[in-house]
């Protein structure tokens, strides 16, 4: 019996088999994967996302800017930006909360924009801080700023081309038909996938006019009228021509800007007002405090943030005595107080990302206004003739008025009225619907005449846009005279100043450090510790691990340079200031973890110097002694590392610096003694070389131990001094060494 199909059982199987290899998992390429999958993703956040076209604006500024203008925000009272937001959902589907953040950096109460787009009324935050959060979309009102009717202007005249929005109910524009080089006037900063846009603001005066010339003389030179980068925060830019040159020529630099303060005597205080774009207040207060608390800064009493309705305002308390100026030298070089903006001008052409120098977006943008002037044009030309047309078949009434009424009160039917005008005056069709449909209390010769009189005036505005369609240099006193008009409305004084760095700030600085006297302490086992006299005082009893031994016991200053040899013929450099004052009752910092020792490296000996003046002396087990000038190990750039220290075929019996010529003694695993006098090794210039044969050894002995020598050592130290170079040194005997000498 055959078994009865459930209902619906085969649809499903068809419906399976329908879904190519389903259940299966397949190998693809990874080149495959990235080509079908991740590259359409950073295709569409580099083209609709991040990096800004050539009206100035993304996709998401657009949107928002566009829809305020819809809603009439150009003109009248303000409304909640919840309203605006929500009517932007129409165009962008990202979610509210990405909106109106968006909106926030466009208002004029947020001062991220140097010229605002948006008049806001409201808690908008600030740019210049962290942690100033901006009111709810239900809280804040907005409305387009003056200036954003130069973003609109004639955009119903066909200047741009207009595409649907997502869900294809509603147009809007591919770009906005801005007056003014607004690429270069406000700041745009994008990260897209792979590339990235950071463009800083200029002048509009400025950018205006270095158009205008540029477009009269295509060589002009950008310097002389384009002077410098204008940021919204105000602060200084420390002017460096060659760095200007660079950034208008390709696109890509940084520029350097600093803080305003001033220094009120009264109060003994430092008052920040305005600071770089790249931080924010909340960072400078971290970054100060973080220095203070290592050391670095011990000028500053007290640090606060006085910020008001006023403005900015970070207050800095000195110390008693300190030098304010010295001490903002020291803040400019160690925190974002002075800091670079990085500049890469990188904008989508006709879709396409290009970096270019300011020279080549100035061209670029003039080309998409003089399109947009075109298109302009063309559109009020079309509508002049459309006109003229209508008119001049109102002239043709004019001959016999009469006999136009006659047609139209003997005509028996209303749709054949336009055919009889039509073949009574010989016009053509909508020259007779426009006839047909004027009001009878115009059907007087005053009105006629008043309409056909303006025929003559259209004949010769009609000539006037074709002449300019004609001629591109028409065209460019258009823009010219519209970019004049810009700067006059809404020019403004530069509120980034210029400061031209002396000779000292140019060159390389050194951080300055507090000197004063230190012991310093290194452990056999490789621990370090830095003490103040004052501290070791207090208390010299040194906490070592079990088995651990102090080895060598130096005393210097804070301002000294740390040289660490190892038993890998490396040296490590550092400074004593890089290591936190300590106490005798700690372990101290264990130096291969804090240098970074390779696996296996320990510490051989401790160099201290502070002008690399005098030896290195390595004694090697053979015998041997290099003599290495300490200079030898000097660098010019801060070098953490440096390999082939020494020479390490030979195993080391030991190492010591000399800064004066000083006597050593050695000791073999023989028995044998050798005094010798540094100054009778001769130096050599090479690090790794294995010097000269200094004591010589018999059958299978090494040399055990090298010490420095004091006086009064051996009974008859004579007879041990080194004569002759080399020399196998002498037996001690019983009572000739008043000191223990190691094994």
């Amino acid at each position: 019996m055959a078994k009865k199909k459930q209902p619906g059982s085969e649809k499903k199987v068809n419906a399976n088999a329908e879904i190519e290899n389903a259940g299966l998992v397949l190998e693809q390429p990874i080149t495959e994967t990235l080509e079908k999958n991740y590259m359409p993703y950073a295709m569409s956040v580099i083209v609709s996302r991040a990096i800004p076209q050539i009206d100035g604006f993304k996709p998401s500024h657009r949107k928002i800017l566009y829809t305020m203008y819809k809603m009439g925000l150009l003109t009248g009272a303000r409304t909640k930006s919840a309203n605006v937001v929500g009517q932007t959902m129409k165009l962008n589907p990202h979610g509210d909360a990405a909106i109106y953040e968006t909106m926030v950096r466009l208002a004029r109460g947020n001062e991220a924009l140097l010229y605002p787009y948006v008049d806001s009324k409201g808690n908008f935050g600030k740019a210049y801080s962290r942690d100033m959060a901006y009111a709810a979309s239900r809280y804040t009102e907005v409305k387009l700023d003056a200036i954003g009717g130069e973003l609109f202007r004639d955009i119903d005249k066909n200047t741009v081309d207009f595409v649907d929005n997502y869900d294809n109910t509603q147009k809007e524009p591919l770009l906005l038909p801005v007056t003014f080089p607004s690429i270069l006037v406000n700041s745009n900063v994008g990260i897209a996938v792979g590339m990235a846009s950071s463009i800083c603001p200029f002048n509009l005066s400025e950018v205006c006019e270095t158009t205008i010339a540029l477009m009269k003389n295509p060589e002009h030179k950008i310097l002389s009228t384009l002077i410098a980068p204008d940021f919204p925060g105000g602060g200084f830019v420390v002017y460096n021509e060659h760095d200007l040159r660079k950034i208008y020529k390709s696109g890509r630099g940084s520029v350097r800007v600093r803080c305003r303060y001033i220094y009120d005597k009264q109060n003994n205080c430092i008052e920040v007002s305005e600071i770089p774009p790249s931080t924010t207040v909340e960072a400078i207060m971290d970054k100060i405090i973080d220095l203070i608390k290592q050391g670095k800064i011990r000028e500053i009493s007290d640090i606060r943030d006085e910020t008001d309705l006023s403005g900015l305002k970070l207050a800095i308390d000195l110390k008693r005595g300190v030098d304010a100026e010295k001490l903002m030298a020291k803040l400019l070089r160690m925190t974002p107080l002075e800091d670079n903006f990085s500049c890469n001008f990188n904008v989508l052409i006709d879709g396409v990302p290009r970096v270019m120098g300011v020279r080549e977006l100035l061209n670029e943008w003039i080309s998409f206004r003089t399109g947009c002037v075109r298109r302009r044009t063309v559109y009020d030309l079309k509508k002049k003739q459309e006109k003229m047309h209508l008119l001049e078949g109102l002239s043709k009434i004019l001959l016999d008025i009469d006999k136009a009424i006659r047609i139209i009160r003997e005509t028996k039917l209303e749709e054949q009225v336009i055919q009889n005008l039509m073949e009574g005056f010989s016009i053509d069709k909508i020259q007779a619907e426009y006839v047909a449909e004027i009001k009878l209390r115009h059907l007087n010769e005053e009105y006629i005449l008043k309409c056909t009189r303006e025929i003559d005036s259209l004949k010769a505005t009609v000539e006037e846009m074709q002449s300019i369609l004609a001629d591109e240099r028409k065209l460019g006193a258009i823009i010219i005279a519209e970019l004049k008009d810009v700067a006059k409305k809404y020019g403004k004084p530069r509120k980034t100043l210029l400061v031209y760095p002396s000779e000292e700030e140019m060159g390389p600085v050194e951080d300055e450090v507090p000197d004063y006297p230190v012991w310093l302490f290194l452990s056999k086992e490789g621990y370090f510790k830095k003490i103040t006299p004052q501290s070791l005082r207090m208390s010299s009893d040194q906490k070592l691990k079990d088995g651990d031994v102090i080895v060598q016991q130096i005393e210097s200053s804070n301002t000294a340079e740390l040289l660490f040899f190892t038993n890998q013929s490396q040296v490590y450099k550092s400074r004593a200031s890089e290591f936190d004052d300590t106490k005798a009752s700690v372990f101290g910092e264990y130096i291969p973890a804090k240098l970074g020792f390779d696996e296996g490296e320990t510490v051989e000996y401790l160099c201290v110097t502070k002008d690399y003046g005098g030896h290195m002396l390595f004694f090697f087990q053979n015998g041997k002694i290099a003599k290495v000038p300490l200079n030898a190990y000097w660098t010019k750039t801060k070098r953490k590392k440096l390999l082939n220290a020494y020479y390490d075929k030979v195993p080391l019996a030991a190492i010591h610096a000399v800064t004066e010529e000083q006597d050593f003694v050695m000791q073999a695993t023989s028995g044998r003694i050798l005094i010798l006098h540094s100054d009778q090794v001769s130096v050599k210039t090479a690090k790794n070389t294995q010097g000269i044969q200094i004591m010589r050894l018999r059958r299978d002995a090494v040399v055990s131990s090298v010490d420095p020598y004091t006086a009064g050592q051996f009974q008859n130290e004579d007879r041990f001094r080194l004569k002759n170079i080399p020399s196998a040194g002498q037996f001690a005997k019983d009572g000739e060494v008043f000191e223990q000498l190691k094994l």
